[in-house]
């Protein structure tokens, strides 16, 4: 089996991070083949930036999707993920859809936690899209700040478990999710510091790549998300317009890493 991460923001270090999470959940035979964008923004922090964002992800999977049983959005707000449906003809999961929906199979209500307020109105957005409004109770972030992006999870570790515990006593939590993809990883250190289960977002999302990509399930042909028929384009990533105007990509499937995508592989070892 063949995942594909697509890690729409250009920090390497954060995409590294992933795959090292991923590693824990991935079977035998998964092999985890991962690309960071390179133009964009080093973490993604606003419905504006998720919109940018969101272009850059339908071109890495144009790009990249051939020979691929499954792919990953590995962005918290899952930026372009109905679009990438719609337009693909693989299984796709990311990481709050896939948090939360794990979460709702943990428990009642879930909540939250992430590390700037400038996150909570997209991510109440991802609530809304998925219509778990009603199982959400609430999404919180600690009143601390932090140095950087990079060591978030290390410099709140703390005040984020203290936090954690708040939620279970004062929102009446039954499951929390660690939301952000800086945050990956934190959840399997802090895990028993915390009255109830953590869900890493990541490594949910990565579970069900994998869980769909076995049940191989048919590319839908009719409904809401039949791939829409060909269409002229201009002035688009080369890839994208190929798949976009139903016409085979050049180099589609190659190994070679196009201009603007740094690509890391990373096969699961026993």
């Amino acid at each position: 089996m063949k995942i594909l991460l697509i890690n729409p923001n250009t920090s390497v270090e954060m995409t590294e991070r992933m795959v090292a999470t991923a590693q824990s959940v991935l079977a035998p035979d998964t092999e985890l083949v991962a690309f960071t964008a390179t133009r964009g923004f080093p973490y993604i922090a606003s419905r504006a930036e998720a919109m940018i964002a969101g272009g850059i992800t339908l071109e890495m999977l144009a790009e990249h999707h051939h020979g691929c049983d499954a792919a990953v959005i590995a962005a918290f707000g899952d930026p372009s993920l109905i679009a990438a449906r719609e337009l693909f003809e693989l299984p796709i999961t990311a990481m709050a859809e896939s948090a939360m929906l794990t979460s709702c199979m943990l428990g009642e209500r879930f909540a939250m936690l992430t590390f700037s307020r400038t996150l909570v109105a997209w991510y109440e957005d991802a609530v809304a899209v998925t219509g778990l409004n009603h199982r959400c109770a609430a999404i919180r972030v600690p009143d601390v700040s932090f140095q950087s992006v990079s060591t978030v999870q290390y410099e709140l570790e703390n005040e984020i478990v203290a936090l954690a515990e708040n939620t279970v006593r004062e929102h009446g939590a039954d499951v929390l999710i660690l939301a952000g993809a800086p945050l990956t990883g934190l959840a399997q250190r802090i895990a028993h510091r915390v009255s109830v289960p953590l869900v890493d977002p990541l490594a949910a999302a990565v579970s069900q790549a994998q869980t769909l990509a076995r049940l191989k399930p048919r590319a839908a042909s009719a409904g809401r998300f039949a791939r829409p028929g060909p269409k002229s384009a201009e002035g688009l990533f080369p890839p994208l317009a190929a798949w976009i105007e139903h016409r085979p990509a050049i180099g589609a499937g190659l190994t070679a890493v196009p201009a603007g995508l740094t690509s890391r592989t990373m096969p699961n070892t026993p």
